[in-house]
């Protein structure tokens, strides 16, 4: 029986910062971004956006097209969660008028955790082959406003479904794993930004992906050149262009652009969406790739502290029919920039420790309407 991705959605905020911009404050060479990290903008969350509302709505066209039959477990993979005790998952379930006999729970393990949503969800259905699980990955990445890592913020979130016979990507049951408890980026609860040693992340990254890689070859994972394409996790895509050679070169091989590329144009716009980083760049490969039918796509996922996987996803035939390219390529067109105050204004994000009614800035179905009494109200299609 195959399991796997039977459909994936994709959503930004409607807003974004050129990083041209960001360097001319900075009074720096834009160059440094476009070419020393491979990033051309990053989207930026107007306050009335969050985790919750980007979620909802990147399943939302997923749920309007197959409806909500069968799906009896929602799994929130996220690093920014928003509440230390009830799950993101509970909030988009009743956003999503979802089935009540539902299990909804949220995972965290740094960028990584939407790839264990994965794995937990292929096993559900290989017990229970009729019932369908969805995945939400969904993150807004901030750094120190005038640190190092402030270019490599972003946000986007990913929906996903996962059945038997799926008709965009079966999910191979071999996989390699890596873990290893280290400090390269990580974020203690009294902080709202993380700490990060760039330099020794860079390099963590590497290793789990060598290491994972090794794994999945020794429990029957396919070679090297049995790959047509690869997708990685995505921080920044200069660290996919890393990550590529890196691989080829420990398999005595040559790293094809063309076996990459496709997967990087997604976050270029968007910049780093930590959880729905490595799905982000899958849907970028499918939308911009039309000869993977039947072929296998490696992927990694890295989630920093750490834990690393390798995994394979094999396309379907007539994937094509299925991928949501028009619609990901109409959000991204739409979008519209924000100037540098507005940037600066609205990372000041509210924390819910004030009662606040938001100002529409989001033109999303969902939004996130107001923090009454430490509760989140959000504003629905039906509302």
């Amino acid at each position: 029986m195959n399991i796997g991705i039977d459909q994936l959605s994709f959503y930004t905020p409607h807003y974004y910062l050129e990083l041209a911009e960001l360097a001319a404050h900075h009074q720096i060479d834009p160059g440094k971004y476009r070419l020393g990290i491979g990033q051309e903008r990053m989207a930026v969350a107007p306050p009335d956006e969050d985790i919750i509302s980007m979620a909802a709505n990147a399943a939302a066209p997923i749920l309007q097209d197959g409806g909500t039959g069968g799906i009896d477990t929602v799994l929130f993979a996220t690093e920014t969660s928003i509440d230390q005790a009830k799950s993101a998952a509970v909030s988009v379930h009743r956003l999503l008028q979802l089935p009540a006999n539902s299990r909804t729970i949220e995972l965290k393990q740094a960028c990584y955790s939407a790839t264990a949503a994965l794995q937990l969800a292929c096993a559900h259905i290989a017990r229970h082959p009729a019932r369908k699980v969805l995945i939400l990955a969904a993150d807004i990445a901030k750094y120190d406003l005038d640190s190092a890592a402030e270019p490599t913020q972003g946000a986007a979130a990913v929906a996903m479904l996962i059945s038997a016979n799926p008709r965009l990507a079966t999910i191979a049951p071999e996989s390699g794993l890596y873990s290893e408890d280290i400090y390269d980026f990580w974020r203690p609860n009294h902080r709202k930004t993380p700490l990060v040693d760039g330099k020794y992340s860079t390099l963590a990254y590497l290793k789990a992906l060598e290491h994972a890689w090794q794994d999945y070859r020794a429990n029957g994972g396919r070679a090297y050149e049995e790959h047509a394409a690869y997708c990685y996790h995505l921080p920044f895509n200069k660290m996919g262009i890393k990550a590529h050679a890196h691989l080829a070169r420990i398999n005595g091989a040559t790293a094809q652009d063309d076996t990459l590329a496709a997967g990087l144009t997604y976050s270029r716009e968007t910049g780093n969406s930590y959880t729905a980083s490595l799905y982000a760049s899958l849907a970028a490969m499918l939308d911009n790739r039309d000869d993977l039918g039947g072929k296998t796509l490696g992927l990694f996922s890295y989630g920093s502290g750490c834990t690393g996987e390798y995994l394979a996803a094999t396309i379907h035939p007539d994937y094509r029919e299925h991928r949501r390219r028009d619609a990901h390529r109409a959000l991204l067109a739409a979008r519209q920039a924000v100037d540098y105050t507005t940037y600066r204004e609205w990372w000041h994000a509210p924390d819910g420790t004030t009662d606040l009614i938001l100002p529409q800035h989001n033109p999303a179905p969902y939004r996130l309407a107001a923090l009454e009494n430490h509760r989140r109200r959000y504003d629905t299609p039906c509302a």
